[in-house]
């Protein structure tokens, strides 16, 4: 028996034999090649299963399996992103200080959880958080460009480190 808040079986079962073939193909052409297609198609009837809908996919299904691959689709090309800077990155090493495959897998799961991290704090946490950790900015010069006061920055940066911590330990190397 389902717990209360999922779909039935019979639902999804039906779901997916109805649009599978045709979520798959819409994806194959969004993504170019069949293999991730099929994983973004996969992941987006694990996303329907896992949501709170208790009708199905509603009225319109292809309309809510579009909207949840469109995001899926996002988050891999973010992720696809992430991986060839880091790996652009580790190329510029001198071949004994190159991470084993293994290592960069660590490293990158843990990028994907940061990168995660910092997607989900408040616009002006992010910014404030990537204005000194990435453009080098004192947290003086990033209140007044910012046009708030120290405390506030303070206080924004303390929310990002906590969260990118926390992210970090989920996923420690």
């Amino acid at each position: 028996m389902p717990a209360p808040d999922t779909l039935p079986i019979e639902t999804v079962t039906k779901l997916y034999r109805d649009h599978h073939s045709w979520l798959s193909v819409w994806l194959r052409k969004k993504l170019g090649n069949s293999f991730d297609a099929a994983d973004l198609a996969h992941d987006t009837f694990v996303r329907l299963m896992a949501g709170r809908r208790k009708d199905g996919a509603g009225a319109e299904p292809r309309a809510l399996l579009t909207h949840i691959a469109k995001g899926l689709v996002v988050d891999h090309w973010r992720r696809r992103a992430l991986e060839d800077a880091y790996l652009a990155a580790i190329a510029q090493l001198p071949e004994p200080e190159t991470p084993s495959p293994e290592v960069r897998a660590l490293i990158l799961e843990t990028l994907h959880a940061i990168d995660t991290t910092l997607r989900s704090l408040p616009a002006k946490t992010r910014e404030i958080f990537l204005l000194s950790q990435f453009d080098g900015m004192a947290y003086a010069e990033i209140a007044s460009g910012q046009r708030v006061s120290l405390a506030t920055v303070k206080r924004h940066m303390q929310k990002a480190l906590t969260a990118c911590l926390l992210a970090y330990q989920g996923h420690a190397l």
